[in-house]
Formats: C-alpha cells, structure tokens, sequence
C-alpha cells in the first residue's frame, strides 16, 4: 500500500471517529504540554511541545503540519496509543509547514501554548481544518476565528504571533525537519526511529516493541 492510499484508507477511519464523536476526542485528556527534560537533539528540542509525561521511556516526535490532512487523520491514531500506554510513552511536537499559510496556523498554535490553550486550539484546528485549509488555499481569518471559539485571547495573540521565539521556534524545526530528512507530513520517529513504513500498524508495531523493551 502505497502512502497516498494509507493516507485515504486512516482519513476514512477519522471521518467515521468525527461522525461518532463530532470532535476529536472530546472526552479524552486535555492538558497543557508540559515542559520537556533539558534535553537537545536534532528530533527532540527544549522548546517542543510534549504531549504526555515528560519523563516517559517511549518518545515518538511528530514532524507535524496543522494544515496537512494525514495528520488531521493521524492525531486519533496518536491519541489512542497515548490512552492505550499513558505512562510509557509520550509525544513531541516538531512543526514542518509544508502547506500554503501553515506558518501562520502554526503561530496560532504557539501563541494558544502561551495562553495555556495548546490542546483545545490544536483540537480544533484539526476539528475544522476542512474549514480553514482547503485545497483552493489556506483561509486564515478562518483558523483564527476557530481559534478564538476555542477560548484563545485573539487580540493579544495576534499581538505576540511575530514573537522572537516563536519565529526561532518555528525555523529550528524547519531546519531540524531538513536535516533529518523530513519530506512529508506526518513524519514519525519511535525512540529516534523512523517507522520502516508509513501506516498506522506500523507506528503502532513501533512503539509496542519499544514499549515491550523498556518494561
């Protein structure tokens, strides 16, 4: 199977998730990234958002693209390994804007972590990203509304979205995506490995074994 027909094959599975829950996981976690180890590397970076605890044995780092449609079909996937190992395995965000405006929905997304809104706003820029980013071009005023349905303060983040380290930020993982070998959205590392092929049993297989060698 090829990866625009994996691709095909998870979206239908998020679509039948969004028409039995209406929204991606609504009764499932919701807190803050928390603050990572003091650690650097080319796949994980003191700034990246962590999903999960910190000091879990198992780190899969996303290289992540808020306008991408695989990962909008990926994130329940990533949820459910989260709810199925939630003390061994934890997610870091890096940000790879391969799309028309991602730059911009990314900076919604920094400035929402400042807010202490990372979750509900990334949740709902996924939720409605047909919305916002569809195929003729990206339609921001839209993923910023959304944005502020989901309680982001829109004035002061629009204030603080050219903010130094937001921009820093955003070009580390540029950089780091590049340096790796990044082509595409989502890209998956389990314990700094790439998965041997792009699908959801694969990611899964992945962190099971990395789980299993851990405990």
């Amino acid at each position: 199977m090829n990866r625009r027909t994996t691709v095909a094959a998870v979206a239908a599975v998020a679509l039948i998730g969004f028409g039995i829950a209406g929204y991606f996981y609504t009764n499932g976690p919701k807190d803050e990234p928390v603050a990572p180890p003091q650690e650097s590397s080319t796949l994980v970076r003191p700034h990246s958002p962590v999903l999960g605890p910190a000091d879990a044995p198992v780190t899969i780092v996303e290289f992540f693209d808020p306008s991408c449609e695989a990962c909008r079909a990926f994130y329940p996937i990533v949820k459910e390994i989260m709810e199925q190992y939630p003390t061994d395995v934890r997610v870091v965000l890096r940000y790879a804007p391969f799309h028309d405006g991602s730059d911009e929905a990314i900076r919604i997304l920094e400035t929402a972590r400042m807010q202490n809104l990372f979750v509900p706003v990334l949740e709902a820029l996924l939720a409605q990203q047909p919305e916002w980013a569809p195929h003729d071009g990206p339609q921001l005023d839209k993923a910023w509304a959304v944005a502020g349905v989901a309680g982001l303060d829109i004035a002061k983040a629009k204030a603080e979205k050219l903010a130094p380290h937001i921009m820093a930020t955003l070009n580390l993982d540029v950089a780091d995506g590049k340096s790796v070998g990044v082509s595409g959205t989502p890209t998956f590392f389990v314990n700094g490995k790439p998965l041997p092929n792009f699908g959801t049993d694969d990611l899964k297989k992945l962190v099971d074994d990395e789980v299993a060698a851990v405990r």
